[in-house]
C-alpha cells in the first residue's frame, strides 16, 4: 500500500491529470450516471474505486449513498473536500475498505493500472449486493485506434494495455454483461474535452464503457 501512495502521489497527478477538471466535465459525468441510472433506477449505496479528485462522487444526488477511495493520500484528501457527502479513504482496489454490500461499484480508468486483476474482480464481486452492478471505463489498445492510443499513452502505470475483448472475457466470468459502448474522447486545442459515447462505433474507440451485473450465486 506504501508503494501506491508513492507511485501515485501529488507529482503523478500533476504530470497525468493536470486538466482533470476538463477532462471531466459535467456532460461525461452525466453520462455516467445515465448508465447507471438505466441499471440501478432506485439509486443505493455506491463505491467509486480510485475515485481521484472525487468529481464523479461530488456529482451523486440524493438517490446514492457515496462512497469512495484512492491510493493516493493527495488525491483521496482533494475528494473528501470536493464531495462532502461522501465517505472517502486512503485504499487499494485490490482489498476494499468498506464494508458491503454496494449496490453499485464504479471504477473509471482505474483497472487497468492494478497489476492483480483477479483479485480486483473477486473484491468487487464480494462487496457488491446480489444483483449489484459493477460499471467500469477503460482505454482499449485494438481496432483502428489502437496505435494511436499507444503513442499517445505516456502514463507508465498502465499495466493492461488490452483490447476491448480482453476487458469483456474478463468480466463474463462472475457477471453479466449488460451493456458496453465505445467512447471517443480527447482534450483538444483550446481546452474543449471532447467525450462521444458511441453503440455502432464500439469497436473502433479507444475506451469502452461497460455495464455488468453480479450473477446470483
Amino acid at each position: 500500500m506504501a508503494g501506491l501512495r508513492d507511485q501515485f502521489d501529488q507529482d503523478y497527478f500533476a504530470a497525468n491529470y493536470r486538466h482533470y477538471e476538463r477532462q471531466n466535465p459535467a456532460r461525461k459525468l452525466d453520462y455516467y450516471h445515465a448508465l447507471l441510472a438505466e441499471a440501478l433506477p432506485e439509486g443505493g449505496r455506491l463505491l467509486d474505486m480510485g475515485c481521484a479528485f472525487g468529481r464523479f462522487l461530488a456529482s451523486c444526488d440524493a438517490r446514492w449513498q457515496p462512497h469512495g477511495f484512492d491510493p493516493s493520500l493527495h488525491a483521496a484528501a482533494k475528494a473528501q473536500d470536493a464531495a462532502c457527502r461522501a465517505r472517502v479513504c486512503v485504499a487499494s482496489a485490490t482489498a476494499l475498505p468498506f464494508a458491503g454490500p454496494f449496490n453499485a461499484i464504479t471504477a473509471f480508468d482505474v483497472i487497468e493500472h492494478i497489476d492483480d486483476l483477479a483479485a480486483v474482480k473477486r473484491e468487487v464481486a464480494r462487496a457488491l449486493a446480489p444483483d449489484g452492478v459493477f460499471l467500469f471505463v477503460v482505454p482499449v489498445y485494438d481496432g483502428p485506434t489502437g496505435p494511436i492510443i499507444r503513442a499517445l499513452d505516456g502514463d507508465t502505470t498502465h499495466v493492461h494495455k488490452r483490447a476491448r475483448d480482453f476487458w469483456l472475457d474478463w468480466i463474463a466470468d462472475g457477471f453479466t454483461v449488460e451493456r458496453w459502448q465505445g467512447i471517443y474522447r480527447y482534450l483538444l486545442p483550446g481546452g474543449y474535452y471532447a467525450h462521444m459515447p458511441t453503440h455502432a462505433l464500439r469497436r473502433a474507440t479507444p475506451a469502452i464503457a461497460v455495464v455488468a451485473r453480479k450473477q446470483s450465486a
